[in-house]
């Protein structure tokens, strides 16, 4: 059998993660066969899941919680394969830029992302917690692909890019870079006023060398993102899945950055209840001792 895995579009962090995923299931258990598909992101992933046009997939943390919900308060719409990574939201502007903070970036044309990506979302909460709106108070520019953002900053077509997490790619382009670059995420004081708001948000940090030139750390906020898996998927697929998964962890964190993050045990951390696991991982999980 043939595993769909959808992805986002190309240039993003979601196919990058997505084939060192694939390349380490394959090397810990070649029976899986994976076949990854570029998608518009997080967004169209949900419902392609719920239809049944893909196996798995990698959804973005504002986008998991809704899929999550349950229907008829009994089942859940989708399950949990696994806790990808955490995803604290920030700005990247080149080095040479007069921003240093999210008021300076306001009126400025900002590139968020590719419309269908989850990030989008990220940003749109992150500014809302600040009373801001992309649209109203910057000049929102949304891409096609994800991969065209970093030159719109070097170029300087756009202010900044929105982006997230560790060793995300865009923000890897932009601070390789020949100007280098500085990152902007919201104050103390931002951070209380978001997370008041939108409590689903968790305080996020980007540890300090996570991107050429960045000295120090940089404290955020974020979300986490999971590999989802259609309602139906049979149980012993998820099992093995998640067991290939599980044991090439170090094969997987050598071979992506932020795919260190990707672990049993951070899969039950981040899962907002038992019940939203898929059965075949709670197995696998069960049997490793991580889980009564």
């Amino acid at each position: 059998m043939t595993i769909t895995l959808g992805t986002a579009t190309p240039g993003g962090g979601f196919p990058l993660y997505g084939a060192a995923v694939i390349e380490t299931i394959r090397e810990t258990d070649p029976s899986l066969i994976i076949e990854p598909l570029n998608t518009k992101g997080s967004t169209e992933n949900v419902p392609l899941l719920e239809a049944g046009k893909l196996d798995i997939a990698l959804v973005q943390g504002e986008v998991a919680q809704p899929a999550l919900v349950e229907r008829d308060g009994r089942v859940p719409r989708l399950r949990i394969l696994a806790a990808m990574y955490s995803t604290a939201g920030l700005f990247v502007v080149r080095a040479d830029s007069p921003a240093r903070s999210i008021a300076d970036l306001r009126g400025k044309p900002v590139a968020f992302g590719a419309r269908g990506s989850g990030l989008v979302l990220l940003a749109r909460a992150v500014l809302d917690g600040l009373d801001l709106d992309p649209e109203r108070d910057f000049q929102a520019v949304y891409l096609d692909r994800a991969g065209d953002g970093p030159a719109m900053v070097l170029d300087g077509r756009v202010a900044a890019l929105w982006g997230g997490g560790v060793g995300w790619p865009g923000f890897t382009a932009v601070a390789g870079g020949p100007m280098g670059a500085r990152f902007i995420a919201p104050d103390t004081g931002e951070i209380a006023r978001i997370l008041g708001k939108h409590p689903f948000l968790k305080p996020l940090t980007v540890p300090a060398g996570s991107y050429p030139g960045q000295s120090m750390a940089i404290a955020s906020v974020g979300s986490w993102s999971f590999i989802l898996t259609r309602p139906d998927l049979p149980e012993e697929i998820a099992y093995c899945l998640a067991s290939a998964l599980h044991r090439g962890e170090a094969a997987l964190a050598g071979r992506l950055p932020q795919a260190r993050e990707t672990t049993a045990a951070n899969t039950l951390a981040a899962t907002p209840r038992l019940d939203l696991v898929h059965p075949g991982v709670l197995r696998y999980l069960r049997e490793r001792g991580f889980t009564r």
